[in-house]
């Protein structure tokens, strides 16, 4: 499912429009990316949590030319499922 797609599902569901629903969702994604780059975890009750996750810089290896080479550290993002979503998901 692609965003559009999640915001038509969203919008029949809730009665508003494909529009404002595509608003939402850019807004809460804006509010998550927010709060990851000033390292700080979002928790959506029973559904997960994204963690703020710093890798550190290490060697890697250019496939086509077999060079070593370095990569840079990087901030990542861990998603981690919560309770109610895994139980929703696996029939529980």
């Amino acid at each position: 499912m692609n965003k559009n797609e999640l915001a038509k599902e969203v919008a029949s569901r809730m009665s508003t429009t494909v529009t404002e629903t595509l608003l939402f969702i850019n807004t809460m994604n804006e509010v998550i990316c927010e709060s990851i780059m000033r390292d700080e975890s979002v928790l959506m009750q029973n559904f997960g949590q994204y963690v703020p996750w710093k890798q550190g810089e290490r060697m890697g290896r250019n496939p086509r030319t077999n060079e070593n080479c370095p990569i840079p550290e990087r901030v990542s993002v861990k998603f981690k499922p919560g309770k109610g979503l895994l139980d929703k998901i696996n029939g529980k």
